[in-house]
């Protein structure tokens, strides 16, 4: 019963659920509507927890392809970044601090596996071990991650870090202005 209540309603209560969320925080971010938008929107954002537990119970195989796959880890560190902006200091203007949310984001690039960074350096996992061995380093697997590569050689992780994504050949060059100007053509 719970199965069949689990396939018929997860999916369309989830979609149901979230479109009120979706509506009700539209709403509230452009300062429209009823004041009764915001506690909808905080209490039927809970009660959307119930139909997206149904939804992931149903897609649970499709969800542990993502995770095999390595593709469900970048979104979620993406995701999770996304949140870094409202946690910092605020001004005396009302915005955000001068701390970058890139140093915020180092931390969980050094602990990710190779091969989940890789992507970051538009190569994969393989590709990435490999140009930090021609930088002398010892890399066993794609598994390992930045700050396990530096513990392992007796590195610091920002300088296996930097190796990761220094722009150009697998060499010891440093061509810092190429890797600037490569980074501004990016934006």
């Amino acid at each position: 019963m719970f199965r069949t209540f689990m396939n018929r309603y997860g999916t369309p209560l989830t979609t149901g659920f979230f479109l009120i969320s979706a509506i009700t925080g539209v709403a509230l971010f452009f300062h429209w509507g009823p004041g009764a938008f915001h506690p909808m929107h905080e209490w039927l954002s809970m009660v959307l927890l119930v139909p997206f537990a149904l939804h992931l119970i149903k897609n649970w195989t499709s969800l542990v392809n993502y995770v095999r796959r390595g593709t469900l880890y970048i979104p979620l560190l993406v995701a999770l970044a996304s949140t870094a902006y409202f946690f910092l200091p605020q001004s005396s203007s009302g915005h955000a601090g001068n701390k970058q949310v890139a140093f915020m984001l180092v931390p969980l690039v050094t602990q990710a596996p190779l091969s989940q960074v890789a992507p970051l350096a538009h190569m994969d996992g393989g590709m990435l071990a490999h140009k930090l061995s021609a930088h002398g380093l010892t890399v066993t697997s794609e598994d390992q991650s930045i700050a396990q590569i530096a513990e392992a050689n007796g590195k610091n992780t920002n300088d296996v870090l930097a190796m990761a994504f220094q722009s150009g050949g697998h060499g010891h060059q440093h061509d810092h202005g190429a890797s600037e100007h490569d980074h501004h053509d990016e934006h």
